[in-house]
């Protein structure tokens, strides 16, 4: 049974979240302050984080980035703000997702279910995949899921590996945000294609030695993205 921690310091909407999710076969964990949040994220094993922005003793950025450093499991945000720049601020820090007040609680299961079912396939694909892709110094370990460039080692989340491996087993291969939404997230008709956006920005500051005239991910403005061989 995978196990969800709630962080949020609105208890009639921790109690909302918990009851749906509990009858959709998971066990469920809340914390009502920030800090007592992260540290349960930290030091207990837990599968998924719903973390609100807003909170008391530390906000919902402070806490994902602090988690993302340490683990790499989903974390879905959720805030009553709808500002772009929130969202895009949170998908950058490392969140899976990003949810806005007032939402479903359906839509939330089903969000829960898609990412944990995303994340599980990823684990159990880990030890099958045994090849290396390797291109101007780029090295794309496929057996460790880990990457190099120049012989120095960049630390990806999950999605950025996935994103990243994805465009390079397909090079020159123009691909629209949406479709790489669909490929890499998964999920058709669930979440936002800034995140798209938001990690190919993450993987340039972390592979390329320009961000401004990438030598590996190239924008094809008004289209998508290609990997240029």
């Amino acid at each position: 049974m995978s196990r969800i921690l709630i962080i949020e310091d609105e208890q009639a909407i921790a109690e909302l979240e918990k009851d749906y999710l509990e009858l959709a076969g998971f066990d469920i964990v809340i914390a009502g302050q920030g800090d007592e949040g992260l540290a349960i994220a930290l030091s207990e094993e837990v599968d998924l984080v719903i973390l609100d922005i807003m909170l008391p003793g530390m906000d919902g950025f402070e806490i994902c980035q602090s988690i993302r450093e340490k683990k790499d499991i989903p974390v879905i945000l959720v805030s009553a703000k709808k500002d772009d720049m929130d969202k895009i601020r949170g998908l950058g820090l490392g969140a899976d997702d990003y949810m806005t007040k007032p939402f479903s609680p359906r839509e939330l299961v089903a969000r829960v279910k898609a990412h944990l079912e995303r994340y599980d396939r990823l684990v159990n694909s880990h030890a099958t995949k045994n090849d290396i892709i390797e291109i101007r110094g780029l090295r794309i370990d496929k057996t460790d899921r880990r990457v190099f460039v120049n012989g120095e080692e960049k630390t990806l989340t999950t999605k950025e590996y996935d994103l990243l491996a994805f465009l390079a087993e397909n090079p020159n291969h123009v691909f629209k945000k949406e479709e790489l939404f669909r490929k890499i997230w998964d999920m058709e008709s669930v979440g936002d294609i800034a995140t798209v956006t938001v990690h190919i920005k993450k993987i340039r500051e972390k592979i390329e030695l320009n961000t401004a005239k990438p030598q590996y991910i190239e924008t094809i403005w008004g289209v998508g993205y290609r990997f240029k061989a």
